[in-house]
C-alpha cells in the first residue's frame, strides 16, 4: 500500500516511528507537510499536489496535524476524504477534538466524568465563577492551549482573579475548572487504537509544577488502568469520533475525570514507558480499513 504521513516535520520522533512502522510492514510511506498542499477542487476531480506534483494512488493518510494550523491541515484530510482515502483521523473528529469546549459538552452529554468547568463570554462576575468550582484552588485554561501552554494553577480567590481578569482584557477566552487535590499533580494517559487500549502510562509533574505534561519536564511509568479507567478511555475515544486518540484522565475520589482527547498524541513517551510498538498497532488498524 501507498501510505501518507501528514506531518510538517519529517525528523520528529511520531513521524519517524510510523514511516518506520509502515516500511516494515512492506508499504510505500511518503511524508508530506500539509501546509505545502495545494487542493484543487473540481467537479468530481478532487485532487491534491504536493511541491507541483499530484499525489495519486494513495491508500491512506495518518494525519499528524499540528494544533497551529488545524484549519489547513483539516482541509487536507477533507480533500483525501472526497478522493475516497481512508484517513486514520476522519477531518471532523479532528475538528471537534481541537476544540476544547465543544469537546467538553460532547464527553458531558455522553456522560462521562468531567472537572467541574465553566466558560463565560469574559464574565465580569469572576468570584461567582470561582465558588461555582468549588472555590480556589482552580485552574484556568486558555481555549487554544497546548502541551500545558496557557494552563495556570490559582491558589488563591484574589491570584485566580487576576488571572481571569488579565485574560479577559486580552480578549483570550478561558475556562475555569476545579483543581482534583488528590491526583497529586499526576494525570494518565491512555492511547487507543481502533477500540482499544493499546498503551497507556501514568505522567508525573516534577516537583514543583503541577502539570504532567511530558514536555514541561514531567516523567512517566507504565500504569495498568482499573476497568473504569479504561472503559472512560474507550467511550471517549468513541463519543469523539477518533480512531486513534490519546484519552487525558485524573485519579479523583468518584472516579476518573477526562481532561482531554487529543487527536494527535505523541508516540515518544507512552512507547518509553510501556516498551510497546504504538506505532505499529496505527498501521495494523490502517490496513484493516483499506
Amino acid at each position: 500500500m501507498k501510505l501518507v504521513v501528514l506531518s510538517r516535520n519529517p525528523q520528529l520522533y511520531s513521524t519517524k516511528r510510523l514511516v518506520d512502522a509502515g516500511e516494515q510492514r512492506g508499504h510505500e510511506v511518503l511524508v508530506v507537510d500539509h501546509s505545502k498542499c495545494d487542493l484543487f477542487i473540481e467537479k468530481k476531480k478532487p485532487s491534491v499536489y504536493y511541491k507541483g506534483s499530484k499525489l495519486e494512488n494513495v491508500d491512506a493518510v495518518i494525519p499528524r496535524i499540528g494544533a497551529s494550523v488545524t484549519f489547513y491541515g483539516t482541509a487536507v484530510v477533507r480533500q483525501f476524504e472526497m478522493m475516497k482515502v481512508f484517513t486514520a483521523i476522519e477531518s471532523q473528529a479532528l475538528v471537534r477534538s481541537r476544540d476544547k469546549l465543544r469537546s467538553l459538552q460532547i464527553l458531558s452529554r455522553a456522560g462521562l466524568g468531567l472537572p467541574k468547568t465553566v466558560f463565560t463570554n469574559y464574565s465580569r462576575n469572576v468570584k461567582d465563577i470561582i465558588q461555582s468550582v468549588g472555590g480556589t484552588p482552580v485552574v484556568i485554561k486558555v481555549l487554544e492551549g497546548t502541551q500545558g501552554l496557557g494552563v495556570v494553577l490559582a491558589e488563591t480567590d484574589n491570584a485566580a482573579e487576576s488571572v481571569i481578569e488579565a485574560f479577559n482584557g486580552l480578549k483570550a477566552r478561558v475556562i475555569v475548572q476545579e483543581y482534583i487535590k488528590e491526583s497529586k499533580g499526576a494525570d494518565i494517559r491512555a492511547f487507543v487504537v481502533d477500540g482499544v487500549v493499546v498503551g497507556a502510562m501514568k505522567r508525573q509533574g516534577k516537583k514543583g509544577e503541577f502539570r504532567s505534561n511530558l514536555h514541561r519536564g514531567g516523567s512517566a511509568e507504565i500504569i495498568e488502568l482499573s476497568e473504569d479507567e479504561e472503559n472512560a478511555a474507550l467511550k471517549a475515544a468513541r463519543v469523539m469520533g477518533l480512531g486513534v486518540a490519546g484519552v487525558d484522565m485524573l485519579q479523583s475520589n468518584h472516579g476518573p475525570l477526562i481532561l482531554e482527547v487529543n487527536s494527535s498524541p505523541g508516540l515518544e513517551g507512552i512507547e518509553a514507558a510501556t516498551e510497546k510498538d504504538i506505532a505499529r498497532n496505527i498501521i495494523r488498524y490502517v490496513e484493516r480499513n483499506i
